[in-house]
Parts: structure tokens; C-alpha cells; sequence
């Protein structure tokens, strides 16, 4: 069971957003556009993307920069669609390694993209994209 936590201020939350990373630089590329993309849309300050394995930054640079741009509580997103291994174990191990370099800084793992609602909007906007030429 997780506890509750005493939220800090909004711009006092750092967010990393983790992909599984690739030896491929345009999927690597692609996490650096979709970070800057929640960060504009989310007003979180502190915004950081990682790659769980296979490329730079790792989770623990993400985790350690948040920490020197304020961060008091970090939120890790799996970025990913479904549930499995590295969202129930990896990532989750990943930054309780990280986590231990900033003694008193809790951290949270969010569930991946998986079941939410938009996923439909998301997958018929692709469908038309794909019939539209």
C-alpha cells in the first residue's frame, strides 16, 4: 500500500518520463519530443526524460537533475503502453537506486498509458491518418 504523501508546491515536483531506450538515435530522439510536449502542456517546471536501458540519460541522471532544479517529490511515467516486467520491477528498482543518492526525497511510479480512455481517440486519429494517405 502506498502513503499518502504531503504534496510540495507544484514547481517543487520533478517528473521523469522513461521510454526503454534504443540503440536507434530517432527513438531516442523521439522521448527528448514528447517530454518537452508534456511539459508544455502540463505546467510542471521540472521535467526530465530517461531511458531505462540502452542510451543516456538514465533514470539516475534524470532522478539527480530533478534534484538539482528543486525537485522535492519525483513522479516517474513509464512511457510505455502496457504493464509488465520493467514497469512492475525494473523501473521501480531503477529509481529506488536512484532515490537512495537523495536521502528524503520520495519518489513515485505512475502506471504506464495502458488502459486509459484517450488511447481510443489516440488509435482513430492514427486509423484516418493512415486511410487519408
Amino acid at each position: 500500500m502506498t502513503v499518502p504523501l504531503a504534496l510540495p508546491q507544484r514547481d517543487k515536483i520533478g517528473v521523469i518520463v522513461v521510454d526503454h531506450g534504443s540503440r536507434r538515435a530517432e527513438s531516442n530522439d523521439m522521448l527528448m519530443r514528447i517530454t518537452a510536449l508534456f511539459q508544455q502542456h502540463s505546467g510542471y517546471a521540472i521535467v526530465e526524460p530517461a531511458h531505462m536501458e540502452l542510451a543516456e540519460p538514465s533514470i539516475a541522471a534524470a532522478f539527480d537533475r530533478c534534484i538539482e532544479r528543486g525537485a522535492e517529490l519525483v513522479v516517474i511515467h513509464p512511457y510505455f503502453l502496457l504493464p509488465g516486467r520493467h514497469w512492475q520491477q525494473d523501473i521501480p528498482a531503477l529509481a529506488a537506486a536512484a532515490a537512495e543518492r537523495h536521502p528524503g526525497v520520495p519518489f513515485r511510479v505512475t502506471a504506464p498509458l495502458g488502459l486509459h480512455p484517450l488511447m481510443a481517440e489516440i488509435m482513430a486519429q492514427r486509423i484516418e491518418d493512415a486511410l487519408a494517405g
